[in-house]
C-alpha cells in the first residue's frame, strides 16, 4: 500500500519525528536540547536543525516529551505512551503489542484514531487495572502497513466503495469514479490506498485490479493471496534462470557424492503430492545394525546464494498450500522437476545417515552430498497397507523402518515431548473444482514413520552445527519453541476440568507429560481431538531464530529445519550453512537474524491463508444446505458467539449470542464458559448441540449457525 505521494520535506518530518521519539525512549532520564538532539542524529544543516526544534516543541505539546527547563527536553515523565504494532479484532476493538509492555494495550472502538489492522502506531494509555489489560487510545500513526485491499465494490453514480473482505477493517475505502478500472457494483477487487485526509471518514484508494463476481474460486483464492501479501507469479528473470537449469546430473559432480544408487530407497508422501523432497534408504549391515539414510533435495547445489532464485525464495519464505492450489517458494521447473525425487530418477541430495542398532539407538551418524534413485514411491496409504498386513513390495525393510521409527518415538516421548496428532481436513473436488465431500485425514503409522525419521535428521543436524563445544560458535537458523505461558497453561486447565480431569504439575517440563497424560485418557472420546487443539494453542509458537533456546514441544535441545528445502528457505539456508561446517569454510552470515524474523512472518502468512482458503471451501460446500439441521460439537467460546464443529462434515461456523433469544447470554472468561444471565443455563467446549444452518456468506467466508432448542 501506497499513501498519495508526499514531498521530501514530508517524509523529511516524518523521518525525524520518529527518530526523535526513539532517541528519547532509548535514554529516558537525560535532558537535551534541540543542538543535542541534532548532534545526536547527525544533523548539521541548519534548517533541519529549526525542523528538530519545531518538532521537539510538537511532541511537548502532545505530551510525549516534558520540558523541565526551557529549551531542554525529556522523555514525559512517568509516560504513558508507548509504540507497537495495532492488532484489531472482528468487533472494531485493536490490541497493541509493544517491546516495553508484557501485557497488551487495549484500544477502545473510539480510540483508533483511522489506525488500519497491522500499523505502527503511537498509543497513550488512559487507565490501568490490576485485574485486566491497560486501556489507550492511538495518538498518532507512524507508519501504514505496505499492504493491498481486497473486497467488494459497490459503484454508484458519482462515488464508489470497497468493502473489504477482512473483518479487522471495519472502514469502506472511497474509490473516485475515475479510479475504478472498470470495476462495476458487486465485483470483487483490489484497492490501495492513496491518501485519508484528516477531514475524511473514509480513506481514499484506487482499484489496481478486478476479479469480476465474487464466489469463483480462482477470483476468491487470488484475493486470499492478495490479502496475505502472497505472490502467486515468477517474474519473468526468475522463470528465465529455473529453466535454463538442466535436469541431466553432469558425471563430474556424481563422481564427488557418495553414491547411494544402489542402495533402497524410497519415498513415502501424500497421494496428491508432486514435489518429493525427502527419500528413505535402507541397508543391512554386517554388525546386525542398520544404516537409515533421511536423503533431502539438493536445492542449494541449484539455487545459488544471491541469484534472482534466492532472492525471490527469500521474498516468499515457504510454498503455500491453499485447497485447491499451491503456490510454491520455487518454480514448478525445480520444484516437481529437477529437484523432486521422483522414482527411477538419479536425484542430487544432500543426507543425514544414522547407523542404528535394532534398539533404535545411534550409533553413528555423517551428513553430506550424496546422489540417489529412488526405486518406489509409496502413498502414505500403500505404505499403511504393508504395515497392517506385512505385505507387498519391499515389506520386510519397511517393517524394519518402522518398528525403528516406533521406538525412537517412544524414547522421545520418554523425554517430554508433547505428543500431538493433529489432524487434517482435505476436500474432495469436482472437474469444476467444487467441493463435493470433506475429509477428515486421520494420521497412521506410515504418516509416523517418515515424521520420526525427519525428527531425527532435524535434530541431529541441528545438535551437530550448534554444538556448544564446535569453536568457532556457527551462525545458524534454528527452529524454536519457547517454554509455555502460565497463564494460558492454567487457561487449559480450566478447560480440561469440563471433562472432570485434574491437570496440575511440578515444573515446565512437566506440562507436556501431564498433557500427554491426559491424551491418553480421553484417545478414545469425541473431545479428544478438539483437547489436544486447546493444549497447542497454551503453547508458544515456534518460529526461526538464530538465538537457540530449544524446542520446547518437541523436547530437542537443538533443532533445525533441514528436510524441505523445495518448500521453505530456512532449509535451504540450513543446507548452506551446514556444508560450510562439512568442508571447514564457514562464513559470517550477518543477515541470517532478518531472516529468520522474515520467515518467520512469511509462515505466519500462509498459515493465514490456508486457513482463509479452508474457510471458503466450508462455506461454498454449505452454500445449498441453509435452513437444514445439523448435530454439532461445541469448539470454541468468545465473549460473541460459540463456534459449533458439525459433526456430519466437520465444516465450523458461528452461533451469534446476540441470535440466542431465550436469555441473555454472556461469556465467563475466568471459568471458560458462555452462562444465561436469567436461568443460568451453561455451554461449554465439547457441549453437544443440534444447530440449523441460518445463513452462509461466501465472500466473508462465514457460517452462520443457530441453536436448536428442545
Amino acid at each position: 500500500m501506497s499513501k498519495k505521494q508526499k514531498s521530501p520535506a514530508q517524509k523529511l518530518s516524518r523521518f525525524l519525528r520518529e527518530s526523535i521519539l526513539r532517541y528519547f525512549q532509548t535514554n529516558k532520564s537525560k535532558t537535551a536540547n534541540y543542538k543535542q538532539v541534532s548532534e545526536a542524529l547527525n544533523v548539521t544543516d541548519k534548517e533541519i536543525r529549526k525542523l528538530v526544534f519545531t518538532l521537539l516543541n510538537d511532541l511537548r505539546k502532545e505530551g510525549l516529551l516534558d520540558e523541565p527547563e526551557r529549551g531542554l527536553f525529556k522523555y514525559a515523565a512517568e509516560t504513558n505512551f508507548y509504540t507497537g504494532v495495532i492488532d484489531f479484532t472482528n468487533r472494531g476493538t485493536a490490541y497493541v503489542i509493544t517491546e516495553e509492555l508484557r501485557d497488551d494495550i487495549f484500544i477502545p472502538a473510539r480510540a483508533t484514531n483511522k489506525a488500519l489492522n497491522g500499523d505502527k502506531v503511537s498509543v497513550r494509555i488512559t487507565s490501568k487495572s490490576r485485574d485486566r489489560k491497560p486501556e489507550g487510545e492511538v495518538v498518532d500513526i507512524l507508519e501504514r502497513k505496505d499492504r493491498l485491499f481486497v473486497g467488494t465494490l459497490e459503484v454508484q453514480q458519482h462515488m464508489a466503495f470497497l468493502i473489504p473482505d477482512d473483518p479487522k477493517i471495519d472502514v469502506d475505502i472511497f474509490i473516485p469514479i475515475g479510479k475504478l478500472k472498470d470495476g462495476k457494483s458487486g465485483y470483487k477487487a483490489v484497492a490501495r490506498l492513496t491518501d485519508w485526509p484528516e477531514s475524511a471518514k473514509n480513506p481514499f484508494g484506487e482499484i489496481v485490479e478486478v476479479f469480476g463476481h465474487p464466489g469463483s474460486n480462482d477470483a476468491e483464492m487470488k484475493a486470499i493471496l492478495i490479502s496475505n501479501g502472497i505472490k502467486f507469479t515468477f517474474p519473468d528473470e526468475v522463470m528465465e534462470e529455473a529453466n535454463k537449469i538442466s535436469i541431466t546430473l553432469p558425471e563430474n559432480e556424481i563422481s564427488a557424492r557418495r553414491d547411494f544408487r544402489k542402495v533402497l530407497t524410497f519415498t513415502i508422501d501424500p497421494v496428491d503430492a508432486k514435489d518429493f523432497d525427502d527419500a528413505i534408504s535402507f541397508e543391512y549391515l554386517e554388525n546386525g545394525n542398520y544404516s537409515i539414510g533421511v536423503h533431502i533435495a539438493d536445492v542449494a547445489h541449484y539455487v545459488l546464494e544471491d541469484s534472482a532464485l534466492d532472492k525471490e525464495a527469500l521474498v516468499r519464505g515457504n510454498s503455500v498450500y491453499l485447497v485447491d492450489r499451491v503456490i510454491p517458494m520455487l518454480p514448478e521447473h525445480l520444484s516437481n522437476g529437477v529437484c523432486s525425487l521422483r522414482p527411477n530418477e538419479d536425484k542430487f541430495t544432500f543426507s543425514a545417515v544414522f547407523e542404528l542398532t535394532p534398539g533404535a539407538k545411534i550409533v553413528n551418524e555423517w551428513f553430506g552430498k550424496t546422489v540417489i534413485r529412488s526405486a518406489r514411491r509409496f502413498t502414505y496409504e500403500e505404505a499403511q497397507k504393508i504395515i497392517e498386513t506385512r505385505e507387498g513390495d519391499y515389506a520386510k525393510e519397511i517393517l524394519i523402518v518402522d518398528e525403528l521409527a516406533k521406538k525412537l518415538r517412544k524414547e522421545r516421548l520418554k523425554e517430554g515431548a508433547l505428543e500431538v496428532q493433529s489432524t487434517e481436513v482435505r476436500f474432495e473436488l469436482n472437474e469444476a473444482g467444487l467441493p463435493v465431500k470433506v475429509i477428515k485425514k486421520i494420521i497412521q503409522d506410515s504418516n509416523k514413520l517418515i515424521e520420526e525419521f525427519m525428527l531425527l535428521a532435524n535434530r541431529r543436524v541441528g545438535f551437530f552445527v550448534g554444538d556448544p563445544k564446535r569453536q568457532p560458535r556457527v551462525q545458524y537458523i534454528y527452529r524454536v519453541h519457547d517454554k509455555p505461558d502460565p497463564e494460558k497453561v492454567e487457561q487449559f486447565r480450566v478447560f480440561i476440568s469440563k471433562f472432570g480431569k485434574g491437570f496440575s504439575y511440578r515444573d515446565e517440563q512437566d506440562i507436556a507429560r501431564q498433557m500427554n497424560r491426559i491424551f491418553d485418557e480421553m484417545r478414545d472420546e469425541p473431545s479428544y481431538n478438539m483437547v489436544q487443539q486447546m493444549a497447542v494453542k497454551s503453547m508458544a509458537k515456534a518460529a526461526y531464530d538464530t538465538k537457540n533456546i530449544g524446542h520446547y514441544g518437541l523436547a530437542f535441545t537443538h533443532y533445525a529445519h533441514f528436510t524441505s528445502p523445495i518448500r521453505r528457505y530456512a532449509d535451504l539456508v540450513v543446507h548452506r550453512v551446514l556444508f560450510e561446517v562439512i568442508t571447514n569454510k564457514i562464513r559470517h552470515h550477518s543477515h541470517l537474524s532478518a531472516t529468520a524474523k522474515h520467515i518467520s512472518i512469511t509462515e505466519r502468512k500462509a498459515v493465514e491463508a490456508e486457513r482463509s482458503s479452508r474457510k471458503f471451501f466450508q462455506a461454498q460446500f454449505l452454500k445449498d444446505k441453509v435452513g437444514q439441521v445439523f448435530d454439532g460439537t461445541i469448539t470454541g467460546l468468545t465473549d460473541w458467539g460459540l463456534f459449533v464443529e458439525l459433526n456430519e462434515n466437520f465444516c465450523e461456523g458461528m452461533i451469534s449470542l446476540k441470535s440466542m433469544k431465550d436469555d441473555r447470554y454472556y461469556f465467563d472468561e475466568r471459568d471458560y464458559v458462555v452462562v444465561g444471565a436469567n436461568d443460568n443455563r451453561e455451554f461449554n467446549v465439547g457441549d453437544q448441540v443440534k444447530v440449523k444452518l441460518a445463513n452462509v456468506n461466501l465472500a466473508k467466508k462465514q457460517i452462520d449457525l443457530e441453536i436448536v432448542n428442545g
